[in-house]
């Protein structure tokens, strides 16, 4: 019901943007059948001009962004009210964070999910930390204060006077070394999979002889796929993608010595979408890494193993996540036909999965970049049909697209086609729910791309700054911070600000991150 008014909502704004005559005409219509247009509201009562677009004010708007980014400067009064005072006494910042956000000054109570991104976490996680025992970690308490800026004194711990922060120590040496390592053993997979069946040992024989005691039983192959879809949860989960990597690596070498091994046919073409699986998230890494040509051979060896697992879904997956490399170095003409082999695999794949609607989602965002709104807007209504599907939709592991992401997709388009208006509403009912760290900075970079289409130095500074901040968090400088400097260029016109031009040096300064 809520995608419906959604869809509803934003096609009446298309109306109001695509011209006067569109709109008179409802206008007229309206009037001949004695419909009056009432006067619109902001929720704060101020009242709304008549080609006033969008359901907030200026100032409520204004209010918005800025707590969508971070917490806002409070009066002093505030920290003494008794709830605030019994939190700080109790000497748990869980409580602390509880009484903030349920605070009357803030007209309604603030969600979880936005207080969250403040912090760099996601909802579930400050859920357990305003009802779970005491934190007791010091830095991460110094770090939380400053988000909320709790005046000193009223804290139970000291808070050191701040100093620059030691550069990290990064081993290159090792790094490549661990690289290297893991290229050799995606090769190695790829020569093992591309064995035809016939050359194989005779699997009866070997059976019957009891020859080979480590062939894999359905059993343990299930024991696998189980590894695999925690080895998902800890890459969502993590701040740092590239933290799963030692991991991933070892599962990886496992599944590598199990393809030596001779299968039955049912067991082979279980391994082979079990590494379908896991190349999928050795890609997600090297993505996440800025390490592109690397994704791409991974997406292509997932591609491969799932065309002989006979995995359709898993196999569209692959083709959509090598085709949004193209989306997202901008070479939409290159994406554009992985896609639609991807559609293709899709129809004959399980129609109660979210695999046809994240392809279409892809679609939407490979025609905006080609400039086809109406081919865009399809694919996005098609994309909406995931909230249809029976049954849970799957929210982890190699196909993690549901409802949830709708209007960070449709904003994403919008931002592409260069309608501000339209991006903004959708990126920031995106940016109120509860969304993984990483995806939070994509769409606070996206946000500062809508203030350079409005010429909004406020909005371009605000959240661009915050989005920096999101890249330094979670060690996403490669998928953010790529973000960041294809918003470089469009910077120029407003560099005589010096909030953009220090803006633009601190993108600068942003480094990659390569795994390790």
């Amino acid at each position: 019901m809520r995608a419906t008014h959604t869809r509803r909502a934003y096609r009446l704004s298309r109306l109001v943007t695509h011209g006067a005559t569109d709109t008179s005409h409802e206008v007229r219509t309206g009037y001949e059948m004695g419909i009056r247009p009432t006067a619109q509201h902001c929720r704060c009562g101020a009242r709304l001009a008549g080609d006033h677009r969008g359901s907030l004010c200026s100032a409520c708007r204004d209010q918005r962004r800025n707590t969508l980014v971070s917490a806002p400067n409070v009066p002093v009064e505030f920290w003494h009210t008794d709830q605030v005072r019994e939190a700080v006494d109790a000497w748990h910042m869980g409580r602390v964070i509880q009484a903030y956000r349920y605070h009357p000054w803030h007209g309604r109570p603030l969600s979880q999910g936005v207080v969250a991104g403040w912090f760099g976490l996601t909802q579930p996680q400050l859920s357990r930390i305003e009802n779970g025992p005491a934190p007791q970690d010091l830095a991460t308490l110094i770090q939380w204060a400053g988000v909320l800026r709790i005046p000193v004194d009223l804290l139970w711990f000291k808070v050191p006077t701040a100093g620059p922060d030691p550069e990290p120590v990064v081993d290159e040496g090792r790094d490549d070394v661990n690289r290297r390592e893991v290229l050799r053993l995606l090769s190695l997979a790829s020569s093992l999979l591309a064995l035809p069946a016939a050359d194989q040992l005779d699997l009866d024989r070997l059976e019957a002889a009891g020859s080979r005691p480590a062939k894999l039983d359905p059993g343990t192959l299930d024991e696998y796929g189980k590894v695999n879809e925690r080895l998902w949860q800890a890459f969502a989960q993590s701040k740092s993608k590239r933290l799963a990597s030692p991991v991933v690596r070892s599962q990886l070498s496992v599944l590598n010595q199990a393809l030596h091994e001779p299968q039955t046919q049912a067991g082979r073409r279980r391994l082979c979408q079990l590494a379908g699986d896991l190349f999928q998230l050795c890609g997600e890494i090297f993505f996440d890494s800025d390490q592109y040509p690397d994704a791409a051979q991974c997406y292509s060896l997932a591609a491969n193993a799932s065309k002989e697992a006979e995995a359709f879904d898993l196999w569209a997956c692959a083709l959509t996540r090598h085709a949004f490399l193209g989306v997202y170095e901008r070479r939409f003409t290159d994406a554009a036909p992985l896609l639609n082999g991807a559609a293709f695999l899709a129809k004959r794949g399980d129609s109660g999965l979210a695999t046809r609607p994240w392809v279409a989602a892809v679609q939407a965002q490979t025609y905006a970049g080609l400039g086809d709104l109406t081919a865009c807007e399809r694919a996005l209504d098609a994309a909406e049909q995931v909230t249809h599907l029976s049954g849970p939709a799957r929210t982890s592991g190699w196909l993690r697209f549901e409802g949830s992401r709708l209007a960070e997709e449709r904003g994403r388009c919008y931002v592409e086609l260069r309608r501000p208006e339209l991006a903004e509403v959708a990126l920031a009912d995106a940016l109120d729910r509860t969304v993984s760290a990483r995806r939070r900075g994509s769409l606070l970079a996206d946000l500062a791309l809508v203030g350079v289409q409005r010429r909004d130095t406020d909005q371009l500074v605000m959240y661009g700054n915050a989005a920096l901040d999101a890249a330094r968090q979670t060690g996403s400088a490669g998928y953010v911070g790529r973000m960041l400097h294809n918003l470089r260029p469009q910077l120029k016109p407003f560099l005589a600000d010096g909030h953009v031009r220090h803006l633009d040096q601190q993108i600068v300064q942003l480094k990659t991150v390569s795994v390790v």
